[in-house]
């Protein structure tokens, strides 16, 4: 089976999409499924605005509906709500081809946190977004209640996973750093909420690791908090098992992998209590959420770092590939009801 799936976010951007889409890749080959990937490459870009690293491609509908004739697909998905998501929508809808999509983003909460649009304005456009779509998947069961209390319809369940022999507990090296050590993963913006972590009164040493717009002013304004810029691969791992404990202050997204990675490090979770964090962690003894950051920074310094690795050895990427494959051969068989997502909704709930 061979599936194309559209993405705005694409390499050598460094993020949750990017990375989900790449392990979906390796994992769905093994599975008998070939994935190609419809991104940005060739068409001419321009920066976002209030954010130059990140850069928008300006896709030429005939191009893409080359591109799309060229890799003579069995099934369509649509990865991102962007410039190359629409056209690829369109060209679906022009031609009666069914296809999927996956909420991942909540941009909603990320553009009104830098313009004053409000944040109803931006649902309304991607509640009509996804509406096209045959099945819009979601990767929590909190996400899923929350997009249909929104007014979103037919959901389906696309969880995430970790590569648990890229980050393990003895990749670990000596950062030579006070202990304990907090740290954080991520893109250095102001929707990731840096300012909460940063803020804190903590022992030790707080270490931020990526890049991204608010990096310089926050700097200036931590000068005791370590920034390492962007890592990866066995780099990033290795300092995540370094750390004693890792901080994920977000309260916009919708999963938030780093997570995972970190628990498969052997490096329990500190969060607030919000979509992401409830999923991934919820009741497990493997990270403490709660309202204060504070508080949970420090309770998680005595959770066993063996159950945080134990638990993440049981979320693989190859059981995330076979729900994403699973929604795409019902679409492209032309069996999939809308009743489907409800009972997998029910089905994972009572899970």
């Amino acid at each position: 089976m061979r599936v194309l799936v559209a993405t705005d976010a694409w390499h050598p951007q460094v993020n949750g999409v990017v990375r989900t889409l790449t392990s979906l890749s390796h994992s769905a080959r093994r599975l008998g499924v070939n994935i190609e990937f419809l991104t940005p490459a060739g068409f001419p870009c321009i920066p976002i605005p209030t954010y130059p690293g990140l850069r928008l491609a300006l896709p030429r509908p005939r191009e893409i509906a080359r591109r799309i004739e060229a890799a003579k697909p069995d099934a369509i998905h649509i990865a991102t709500e962007g410039p190359i998501g629409h056209v690829v929508s369109s060209y679906c809808r022009r031609h009666g081809r069914p296809f999927t999509t996956s909420y991942t983003t909540r941009f909603p909460e990320y553009i009104s946190a830098r313009v004053p649009i409000p944040q109803a304005w931006v649902y309304a456009a991607l509640r009509r977004f996804h509406a096209a779509a045959t099945v819009t998947m979601v990767s929590t069961p909190s996400l899923m209640l929350e997009l249909r209390q929104r007014g979103f319809s037919n959901l389906g369940m696309w969880t995430r996973g970790v590569d648990t022999d890229l980050f393990r507990p003895d990749r670990a090296i000596e950062l030579g750093f006070a202990r304990p050590i907090f740290i954080t993963v991520g893109r250095v913006a102001v929707e990731k909420n840096l300012e909460a972590f940063l803020s804190l009164d903590l022992p030790g040493t707080k270490v931020v690791i990526g890049t991204g717009p608010e990096e310089a002013a926050l700097k200036r304004r931590f000068p005791q908090a370590k920034f390492l810029g962007l890592l990866e691969n066995g780099v990033l791992a290795a300092h995540l098992a370094a750390a004693d404990v890792f901080v994920f202050p977000s309260r916009t997204d919708t999963f938030g992998v780093v997570q995972l990675e970190a628990l498969a490090s052997g490096v329990p979770v500190a969060a607030f209590p919000v979509t992401g964090p409830k999923d991934v962690v919820g009741g497990n003894p493997v990270g403490v959420l709660h309202e204060n950051l504070g508080v949970a920074c420090i309770a998680a310094l005595r959770i066993s770092r063996t159950a945080c690795r134990t638990f993440a050895l049981e979320r693989s990427w190859e059981n995330s590939a076979r729900q994403f494959i699973g929604h795409i051969q019902k679409v492209a068989s032309g069996g999939y009801r809308e009743s489907d997502a409800g009972m997998a909704m029910a089905a994972t709930v009572r899970g």
